[in-house]
């Protein structure tokens, strides 16, 4: 099999089908483009989501409590709590694992999240760090937004640009390589994407301003985030590549690395819908927060991209990702 997730197929069949659905206490369950659960507490319900990261070596710690905080935000829930795993490979050095801490912790003080737990274990078992966390946030019932929420008409928007991720771990693992090629600015820049990587802060404004339904774009970048968002809401999404925000970084680093940005891991951007794409554009930027309208739900169930010459290609459901490439190759 491929490295990367699991194929969607494959996690269907050999995972989702054998779940069984015994306790009426869980409310959003397991499925194709759902990150997140939530459990019914009452008045509250508890939301949670976990995530490892294996496709990086540099900023271990801090992607690993951004990744889960981000799914949590795209129930357009604050993160308050985070569960950690550290596997470590047997000859790792007391300072490697000091500075995947510090990073946590750091992070972590940024977002207003708590550390409440984990476990930390050198084991032969890895053959580098591999961070598993998993967040916990609280809400009101109300204010749970989901991936299935779409319905044909409303406006698809992403925050920021595509590959903030993505770039940002390429110019720290490659940076020797793409120093002789870019220069030394161009690296620090694009590094410095790493600093973006959080959209907790787009998660709860796109839901306070009629996000219909919402997905970080993760692993298979904003066309494998698109086409998942469809299959929970069972619509179609059409996106117009035009619309697309890329930053003059990720399109140089992809085409030196003949990469594809759009099925590149793309945390640091929200994918979401709303009725009124206008409205939550507005208001976002009222935050700070750069939004763009790049395409709409439709009711055919076939994802589609258009192209910048007008022709239409057919979304698949998302392969390895691209990163990947980098990472093995």
């Amino acid at each position: 099999m491929k490295i990367g997730k699991v194929p969607n197929e494959i996690l269907q069949r050999i995972v989702l089908n054998k779940l069984k659905h015994n306790r009426k206490e869980v409310i959003l369950r397991p499925g194709i483009g759902e990150d997140c659960c939530a459990v019914d507490f009452g008045e509250n319900i508890c939301v949670m989501s976990t995530d490892p990261i294996t496709g990086a070596e540099n900023e271990v710690g801090r992607l690993a409590v951004h990744i889960t905080c981000n799914d949590i935000a795209a129930c357009g829930v604050e993160p308050l709590g985070i569960l950690a795993t550290i596997l470590a490979p047997k000859d790792c050095t007391e300072q490697q694992l000091e500075q995947i801490m510090e990073q946590m912790c750091s992070t972590a003080d940024k977002l207003n999240v708590d550390i409440i737990g984990g476990h930390t274990e050198i084991t032969d078992a890895v053959n580098r760090f591999v961070v598993i966390t998993t967040a916990i946030g609280k809400a009101h019932k109300a204010q749970l937004v989901s991936s299935n929420g779409a319905s044909p008409g409303d406006a698809v928007l992403i925050t920021k640009a595509v590959g903030i991720e993505g770039t940002a771990i390429i110019a720290h693992d490659k940076e020797c390589e793409l120093e002789k090629a870019f220069g030394k600015e161009f690296c620090i820049t694009a590094k410095g994407f790493m600093n973006e990587i959080s959209v907790v802060l787009d998660g709860i404004e796109a839901a306070k301003n009629g996000a219909t339904s919402m997905h970080d774009i993760t692993e298979g970048g904003v066309l494998g985030a698109a086409w998942e968002l469809g299959i929970a809401s069972g619509c179609g999404v059409k996106l117009y590549e035009g619309s697309i925000p890329i930053r003059t970084q990720t399109e140089e680093i992809c085409n030196f690395y003949s990469l594809n940005p759009l099925k590149l891991i793309s945390s640091g951007s929200m994918i979401f819908t709303a009725t009124d794409g206008n409205n939550a554009v507005q208001a976002l930027k009222r935050k700070g927060i750069d939004a763009s309208i790049i395409g709409e739900v439709t009711e055919d169930t076939k994802s589609v991209l258009i192209k910048k010459d007008g022709s239409a290609v057919i979304i698949e459901q998302p392969d390895s990702d691209e990163l990947y490439k980098i990472i093995n190759g």
